[in-house]
């Protein structure tokens, strides 16, 4: 799964950077569930002092949310749809007399 768009992601009491998931999943693809020891060799690649514990809860987690996508639970976005919106939002003419603008110096 690739990281999440959002920053950060609480698993139990910890929180996970952007760039603790990406060097997770990548621990993930080295250290397959045949792996001796799985849970504390991907801790240790994780760093940030995340424990064995949490790494797996993490793990389990992330299987619960690959889960709801399958299984048609969560909506696939639109992501051309966003795009157009947000390519429109981005060329749209100023309102006029808006506050926003004023302050910003538009």
């Amino acid at each position: 799964m690739a990281s999440s768009s959002r920053s950060t992601r609480s698993s139990g009491s910890s929180s996970w950077t952007a760039k603790q998931n990406k060097l997770f999943e990548k621990a993930l693809a080295v250290y397959d569930k045949d792996t001796p020891d799985r849970w504390q060799n991907v801790a240790k690649a994780v760093g940030g002092n995340k424990s064995a514990e949490e790494v797996k809860q993490h793990y389990d987690i992330l299987i619960q949310d690959l889960n709801y996508i399958e299984s048609g639970q969560v909506p696939i976005p639109n992501y051309a749809s966003a795009a157009a919106a947000a390519a429109a939002a981005a060329t749209a003419p100023p309102v006029a007399g808006s506050a926003l603008m004023r302050n910003k110096g538009f």
